[in-house]
């Protein structure tokens, strides 16, 4: 096969083993940056562009963008659905992902397990807010965040209205949900791949610290998860519409509750921690499915 992976720096980890992974199996693999793509919208002959040239005969593609260029990379991903090129994360289950409050509602709607959680623009009782989700302590988080950036957890209810009130003083849309104590700073990240759980890890946050992020200095270790966790992480990824995902779990006293659902997950932990060929498993998922025009999202907004 010809993929075309779609990723700003070869160089990441990740897409260092998706490009080794394919080429094991004997696929050529282009790496492309969306940004540096430009596209012609016509109704008989739609084509993706890079550098003069026109970007022809993939058979799929793997999308790695990065939230800071979503709108435009799904836009390009698009335009090859359009072309009829398979898209191992189509465009608008990515662009779902990527809206946190779009993807918990979602999940609310279908049922499954998540933090209590609030939203809010410009709130007239800010002591209501925090009441609703139940009070401090309670974590608050900018709806662009990403990576753990943009996350506060207030351990009072006066520092929780200081800090909801300084975000809206930036004007930025916010979610406040309750903490989740007993996870004691760790969580479960299930990697996701064709709808089974292929690798999970447990990341635990350095002392002193609640996030778990690998990128602020949390720690990656294998674990086994329960079979409610197993198919809360299917479940997830599944209403989502993503073949490949990061479901991000917490272990509360109410059984898994879904904190994130990452459409792009880094591989690199995960890899480290289970010790299994993820990215040899992602290239698997590609070639059972990759299909002139199997896009099933294609023609759809």
């Amino acid at each position: 096969m010809k993929i075309a992976l779609l990723s700003r720096n070869r160089s990441l980890y990740s897409s260092r083993r998706i490009i080794e992974a394919a080429e094991t199996r004997g696929h050529e693999v282009q790496v492309i940056d969306v940004l540096r793509c430009y596209m012609n919208i016509v109704s008989r002959n739609p084509s993706v562009h890079l550098e003069g040239q026109q970007l022809t005969d993939f058979d799929a593609v793997i999308p790695r963008i990065g939230a800071s260029v979503t709108s435009y990379g799904t836009a390009v991903i698009r335009q090859f659905e359009v072309m009829g090129v398979y898209t191992l994360i189509e465009s608008v289950a990515l662009a779902r992902s990527r809206d946190k409050l779009r993807s918990l509602q979602l999940l609310s709607r279908k049922g499954i397990g998540l933090p209590v959680t609030g939203f809010a623009n410009k709130p007239g009782d800010t002591k209501d807010l925090v009441k609703m989700v139940g009070g401090a302590p309670l974590v608050i988080k900018l709806l662009e965040g990403t990576q753990g950036i943009g996350v506060v957890l207030a351990e009072t209810s006066k520092a929780a209205e200081s800090v909801i009130e300084a975000f809206m003083g930036l004007k930025a849309n916010i979610l406040v949900q309750e903490f989740i104590e007993e996870a004691g700073g760790s969580d479960i990240r299930c990697l996701v791949v064709g709808g089974k759980v292929v690798a999970a890890m447990r990341r635990q946050a350095p002392e002193g610290e609640f996030r778990s992020n690998l990128h602020r200095g949390g720690s990656a270790s294998l674990v086994k998860i329960s079979p409610e966790e197993r198919q809360t992480a299917v479940s997830a990824a599944k209403i989502l519409g993503l073949s490949v995902a990061g479901v991000d779990l917490l272990r509360s006293d109410r059984g898994p509750l879904v904190m994130e659902v990452n459409s792009s997950p880094g591989l690199e932990g995960i890899e480290a921690a289970s010790g299994k060929d993820v990215a040899g498993i992602i290239i698997e998922q590609l070639e059972k499915n990759a299909r002139l025009g199997s896009t099933k999202t294609r023609g759809k907004g």
